[in-house]
């Protein structure tokens, strides 16, 4: 890794330097400081944000997290994602014999001996998520979450050629893998858009000579988009939840409600039959889900109780109570906080670690109870009709 990998820029006569770097690389840590050194700028820029910077200053602080607090929150889907993304960069950088994200530290350290301001020029990841996530159709959000969880453990030994791939693409693109071919409007969010927003911090970071240490699957886009305007409000913004989803799931539940309702005028006797029927097959089917991931007998109890009453009710989850359960009875210890790194990467570690196995269970118990809901609808319909 050398200077061609180092990109000078002139913008409204300010002086802008693009370090393209791989994220698990020591090269790129040794390029980052040589060129901070030489250069002595007034700002660095680093692809981070405030959250990132934050685990960065004290990785172990997300072990802290509560986590009855994030189920409650409705935080266990990002909660996921952080820890599989987190997780494929340090198996990787352990592999490559590197610290994680060093080039970023190197940079900051830099910044600080060289007396230069520290720009924190990425859009929060949390936002960047999200897009992503309201931008997938059901089918895509199944796809990505089936790429994620066993198309992650292609990273055998990485040979110099291999490292230079990195350089052209970002770490969590990385992750997932033949995105960009089949998300297109996710690679437009992970990379396009986060082009813009860091060409425009940037070029409007303080003093008149920048360096910039980014990914290098960036450099291309910032470089372009350094003499564009950007309308950063516009790609900053979590996108509002689509109200079909909303809409199905009232109109499913209303439709059951008025079934089940329309049995016991029929005869109570009948009512009672179908009622229970549906009673059974969502609780089973919740429960049966919740014990295939296993899941603590009282939280195999708590999704048979659960499901009937949540599947009626769209604002409402069974795996929210499930994993809630799971989480009190069953809590994380240190030991799991330490393995997730590899435990995340195969079922039997999935399965042997508490909060690993705490998040499969909100998952699965959601899962049978969804599969309930349409299973019990079909038989009152058949039952009746």
């Amino acid at each position: 890794m050398t200077q061609q990998n180092v990109t000078h820029l002139t913008y409204e006569g300010k002086e802008i330097i693009l370090i393209a770097t791989a994220h698990v690389s020591k090269e790129s840590v040794a390029l980052v400081k040589e060129v901070i050194d030489e250069e002595r700028p007034d700002s660095v820029c680093v692809e981070l944000d405030e959250g990132r910077y934050q685990n960065m200053q004290n990785p172990t602080a997300w072990q802290d997290a509560d986590l009855i607090k994030v189920i409650k929150a409705k935080k266990v889907g990002f909660l996921a994602a952080n820890l599989f993304l987190g997780s494929y960069q340090k198996r990787l950088a352990k592999k490559l014999d590197t610290p994680l994200g060093g080039e970023m530290k190197q940079g900051i350290e830099s910044a600080k001996e060289v007396g230069a301001e520290l720009v924190l020029a990425d859009r929060n990841i949390q936002t960047t998520f999200l897009r992503i996530w309201r931008k997938l159709t059901l089918w895509e959000k199944a796809k990505l979450l089936t790429g994620l969880f066993f198309g992650s453990d292609e990273e055998a030994d990485l040979s110099d050629q291999d490292l230079q791939k990195l350089l052209q693409e970002d770490m969590l693109e990385q992750a997932i893998v033949g995105m960009k071919e089949e998300f297109p409007s996710v690679g437009q969010t992970l990379i396009s858009e986060r082009d813009q927003f860091l060409a425009a911090k940037i070029k409007n970071a303080p003093g008149k000579k920048v360096v910039a240490v980014l990914g290098g699957a960036h450099v291309p886009g910032v470089k372009e988009e350094i003499f564009k305007t950007q309308d950063l409000e516009s790609i900053n913004v979590v996108p509002p939840k689509s109200p079909v989803g909303k809409v199905i799931g009232w109109l499913i539940s209303l439709a059951i409600i008025v079934l089940l309702a329309y049995a016991f005028f029929g005869g109570v006797q009948e009512g009672i039959a179908q009622l229970s029927r549906w009673v059974l097959l969502t609780g089973t089917l919740a429960a049966l889900f919740t014990a295939l991931s296993l899941g603590h007998p009282l939280s195999i109890l708590t999704s048979f109780v659960a499901a009937p009453f949540t599947t009626l009710n769209p604002v409402l989850a069974c795996g929210w109570f499930t994993g809630l359960v799971e989480a009190s009875l069953r809590k994380p210890t240190v030991r799991d906080l330490e393995n997730i790194t590899e435990d995340i990467f195969s079922l039997r570690g999935i399965y042997k670690n508490r909060l690993l196995r705490a998040l499969l269970v909100v998952f699965m118990a959601n899962i049978g109870a969804s599969l309930g809901t349409f299973i019990g609808g079909a038989d009152i319909i058949r039952n009746l009709f």
